[in-house]
């Protein structure tokens, strides 16, 4: 029971790709969950080094079934969760006017529904093992946590990307929720708010002068985040170092939430 356990939903590429590289170098060992057992294969290739220490496990987060048997397999391989990073999301665009209802729904069903259902299946195994304890005055002594990777778009808004907005704004409140409720088990939950990142989910401007410039026009520090940057808090929040934290939002976005117009270009950016 020694060996502190993650689980990493959509753990195999991006910033869930850099969460399992850093969980892993901190020592932990990490199931990466993931529904591209492409990229879940890749990523296991890439840890051979550590693979006593980490599993790939075919998941889709939407579908209970699915969790319930990354649970198990997970607690085949390592007997216990002590955290979850809730990572894994789509996001789809369209507004009220054109987005399908279908593509509003997939879009929930992952980056909410999904959240719950990982949650709610972990959380259950962690709350008995607790119960279990001859001593519940150490509560926080396995330092049990709930990571939610929301986004700076749970507290700003995107008129094309309604679906994904909402969907954030909903993980924002159940974070809130959740921590609330385990709090009395010592189980902290917070959530990761990233602003412009690196990864397939900003693709399309690589190579785009005028994208790249528009971001840095919003983001004070003049450039996009990495997901190591994102990675980082995300094993501070899983710390002791954060042990009084929970119901929180950590927002990691390059100062653009507390912009209110636009940055002038400079020779850096």
């Amino acid at each position: 029971m020694d060996q502190r356990v993650v689980i990493v939903t959509g753990g195999a590429k991006g910033i869930g790709m850099a969460c399992s590289r850093r969980f892993l170098s901190d020592g932990y060992s990490v199931v990466i969950a993931d529904r591209d057992e492409v990229a879940g294969k890749a990523a296991l290739a890439e840890f051979e080094a550590f693979e006593d220490r980490v599993r790939f496990f075919a998941c889709n987060v939407a579908d209970k079934l699915s969790v319930h048997n990354l649970i198990a397999e997970t607690l085949s391989a390592f007997g216990h969760v002590d955290v979850v990073i809730n990572n894994a999301g789509v996001a789809l665009k369209g507004g009220i006017l054109d987005l399908h209802d279908d593509d509003f729904d997939r879009v929930i069903a992952v980056n909410l529904k999904g959240a719950f259902l990982v949650s709610k299946a972990v959380i259950g195994h962690m709350v008995r093992e607790i119960d279990n304890r001859d001593d519940r005055s150490r509560l926080s002594e396995r330092s049990y946590c709930i990571i939610n990777m929301s986004s700076i778009n749970d507290e700003l808004s995107l008129p094309d990307y309604l679906a994904y907005s909402v969907s954030k704004g909903g993980l924002r409140q159940m974070t809130k929720s959740m921590a609330l409720e385990l709090a009395p088990y010592g189980i902290r939950v917070n959530a990761i708010g990233p602003g412009s990142i690196k990864t397939d989910m900003l693709k399309s401007v690589v190579g785009n002068e005028a994208a790249l410039a528009k971001i840095h026009a919003r983001t004070p520090l003049g450039r996009i985040g990495h997901p190591d940057e994102i990675a980082s808090v995300a094993a501070f929040l899983a710390s002791e170092d954060a042990s009084y934290m929970t119901g929180q939002v950590l927002y990691v976005d390059g100062g653009r939430m507390a912009l209110n117009y636009t940055m002038e270009p400079t020779e850096n950016n």
